[in-house]
């Protein structure tokens, strides 16, 4: 069992978050979270999850009776907590998943602004040279989405854009989003069956 953190940010697009949270809960997986102020609230707004106000402990508890996951595979780190444990590179983890990532966050992660918990975990993965995965969630994207995007992209963060397949004929939003959940997943190598694969 590995370790990872998933962070929310205030972008449409929360449920990439929860269906990642999800996967690696159901592989076994101990899942670190934390959320934007925003995310919290874009979360209640599209999902119904509503964590506003709550300390980790209940959050976290939410977050797992919300999805259905097994006691105990979840915690929950407000954004404003810097003393939490993924805000040190001695906590130990295999990577991170920002998803969705608002540009906001996107620009925060590409320039070592750190300003939140979301901005240092992602921050310390970097710097630790540990795997980094962002879900961006903008439409159009500008020249300095794009910049900031490949700035991190040379680091070696893997860039997965909210773009769903449409070969294996998706007959619910869940299927659209169990497909860029998957994918992520696959990248960071962790085992899955989210969604149909090409054969």
């Amino acid at each position: 069992m590995s370790r990872y953190i998933v962070a929310i940010s205030g972008a449409s697009g929360s449920a990439y978050g929860l269906a990642i949270i999800k996967g690696l809960a159901y592989a076994g997986h101990e899942v670190a979270v934390t959320a934007s102020r925003e995310g919290i609230s874009i979360l209640r707004d599209e999902t119904g999850l509503d964590i506003s106000g709550m300390d980790g402990e209940a959050a976290a508890r939410e977050v797992e009776s919300h999805l259905g996951t097994g006691p105990l595979t979840v915690s929950f780190h407000a954004e404003d907590n810097l003393y939490a444990p993924i805000s040190s590179g001695s906590f130990r983890t295999a990577g991170m998943f920002v998803a969705p990532c608002s540009m906001k966050t996107l620009a925060g992660i590409a320039n070592g602004y750190a300003n939140n918990l979301l901005e240092r975990a992602a921050d310390v993965v970097i710097k630790e040279r540990r795997p980094l995965l962002i879900v961006p969630r903008e439409t159009p994207l500008s020249a300095i989405h794009l910049e900031n995007m490949l700035k991190l992209a040379r680091l070696g963060v893997h860039i997965l854009p909210a773009m769903p397949g449409f070969y294996n004929r998706p007959q619910t939003i869940e299927d659209m989003v169990n497909s860029i959940a998957g994918r992520a997943l696959d990248l960071m190598g962790v085992d899955n069956d989210m969604y149909k694969r090409w054969s």
